[in-house]
């Protein structure tokens, strides 16, 4: 039994090694080939490098576009945000109650001063009125008769002083009520507009109670906050743009008045402009950029705020510079006092004269090669 399990595994075992071999063989074909590609590859970067060498022997100069740094006028400006407002835009209440008998006017429609918007009931009153008539006028033809009496040395003095009284006491009281009666009819305190129309035919109307809104926006102004660092700068008189941008409308103006108080909010202080509006274009509430400016240099070096960067010494541009035979670019600080719409005033670390590069810059760094396009 041993003898015949030997015999059937040595077949088995040199059938195992055979296919071993066969294996071993197939990889070292593979690894014959691995390396030939191999050193193809490596002739390939090796030529390759030759070149970069042989290239980078020549130096490469960038072209760039310089400017001749010379003095120009440089303005500041701030800009407000400022709200238009009119002095005759008002909401017209009644002076007394009552129900509304009439409604005269339309929105929209444009009203003289003293004209009348509407009328409240007044039946009431004109019953007290026309009671108080007739007791005037009994009390009137009383004291004339007394009147005559005492002038006549008839009756006595206290007669005729109670019906001077008591006719007196009658003229006053018919004169307030015919003034509770005016008060009955809504009146237009000024020339204007009715823009609004708040109550109708039939409602209680009363002082607290809003009738209409009436406008005038022949004259209107224009209100803004200023920070109270621009305190010093910004004084009555001195001009201002305004920019109505919803309207697409620009004009020029004066400033009226600045306010004399800082408010504690938001540390500001309020500046007004009054304007002339005939053709009614700036409409209450509207929005305005007010540009004013608070800084004019005539003489001053100025440059395009694009080409300044900053690292952790300080504000920097490229100039060029002439060396040997060689056109460089060199990093040049600077210091910057102001800028406004995209230029920038230099105070200090540059010449006039100077080449400054204005476009290439971001290409170059201190020593780099350059060329002017």
């Amino acid at each position: 039994m041993k003898n015949l399990l030997i015999a059937c595994i040595i077949p088995l075992l040199f059938a195992c090694s055979a296919k071993n071999s066969e294996k071993n063989e197939n990889k070292s074909e593979q690894l014959k080939q691995y390396k030939s590609e191999l050193s193809i590859l490596k002739t390939k970067i090796a030529d390759l490098e030759n070149e970069i060498r042989s290239t980078s022997n020549e130096e490469e100069t960038i072209n760039v576009v310089v400017e001749k740094l010379a003095t120009s006028k440089f303005e500041h400006y701030i800009q407000v945000t400022g709200n238009v407002e009119a002095d005759k835009n008002i909401t017209i209440t009644p002076e007394t109650a009552g129900n509304i008998i009439s409604v005269d006017v339309s929105e929209g429609q444009h009203v003289n001063k003293g004209d009348i918007l509407g009328k409240l009931n007044t039946s009431q009153i004109q019953q007290q009125i026309d009671e108080v008539k007739t007791n005037l006028a009994l009390n009137t033809t009383i004291f004339e008769r007394q009147e005559r009496l005492w002038n006549q040395k008839i009756g006595s003095e206290i007669e005729y002083l109670q019906a001077k009284a008591n006719k007196e006491g009658f003229e006053r009281k018919l004169e307030g009520l015919e003034a509770q009666k005016d008060m009955a009819i809504i009146m237009a305190p000024f020339s204007g507009i009715v823009d609004e129309i708040h109550q109708k035919k039939g409602e209680l109307a009363g002082p607290s109670i809003p009738f209409a809104q009436l406008v005038n926006i022949d004259k209107v102004y224009v209100e803004g906050d200023v920070s109270e660092t621009f305190l010093n700068f910004i004084k009555a008189g001195e001009a201002v743009e305004l920019d109505f941008p919803a309207i697409n409308y620009q004009t020029k103006a004066n400033i009226y008045r600045t306010s004399n108080v800082i408010d504690p909010a938001n540390r500001s202080f309020k500046i007004r402009i009054n304007l002339n509006n005939p053709k009614h274009m700036i409409k209450p509430n509207l929005i305005s950029v007010m540009k004013i400016k608070d800084y004019e240099v005539q003489d001053a070096m100025v440059v395009p705020s694009i080409i300044i960067k900053k690292d952790f010494e300080g504000n920097y541009l490229y100039i060029a510079k002439k060396e040997g035979k060689n056109l460089v670019a060199r990093k040049t600080y600077v210091t910057v006092s102001k800028t406004y719409n995209n230029v920038s005033m230099i105070d200090s670390g540059l010449s006039l004269g100077d080449q400054i590069i204005t476009d290439g810059f971001s290409q170059v760094v201190n020593g780099s090669l350059i060329s002017t396009k």
